[in-house]
């Protein structure tokens, strides 16, 4: 397995949320890299501000100020953004909102499970995918 360190970009607003992605990541004595943001503007501020591109986003669909799904339109317009892989991360399992996202250029979408250790099961194929995909650095 490639262990290649992935800077991940976390948009979620729920606090449960972030710490069960913290603990999968943790449990799975992976080293990557999570950066948080709590909604869609405060992660647009972020992409634009900081100077540090992620290598991959995990985006839940359901927030405040900006939605998942408008934060991924105003990305994907984005000629710097438009390129960072987004995985859609959700509770949603709406058959049009997996329509859309697709249709907007999502890299994948996935439906957290109720169990813990499905999740963490999860996230672990997502980030061993990632890991081995050649990523743009910029």
């Amino acid at each position: 397995m490639n262990n290649s360190k992935l800077k991940i970009f976390l948009i979620e607003d729920d606090t449960i949320e972030v710490m069960k992605l913290k603990r999968a990541i943790k449990k799975l004595q992976l080293t990557h890299e999570l950066i948080e943001a709590k909604d869609g503007e405060e992660a647009l501020s972020f992409l634009r501000d900081s100077g540090v591109l992620p290598d991959i986003i995990f985006l839940d669909l359901n927030m405040p100020k900006i939605n998942g799904i408008d934060f991924l339109k105003i990305i994907k317009y984005d000629d710097v953004l438009k390129y960072i892989p987004i995985v859609i991360l959700t509770t949603s399992n709406n058959r049009k909102d997996v329509l859309t996202c697709y249709q907007t250029g999502i890299a994948g979408y996935i439906i957290k499970p109720l169990k813990y250790e499905h999740y963490v099961n999860k996230i672990a194929s997502a980030l061993e995918y990632w890991s081995m995909n050649e990523l743009i650095k910029a």
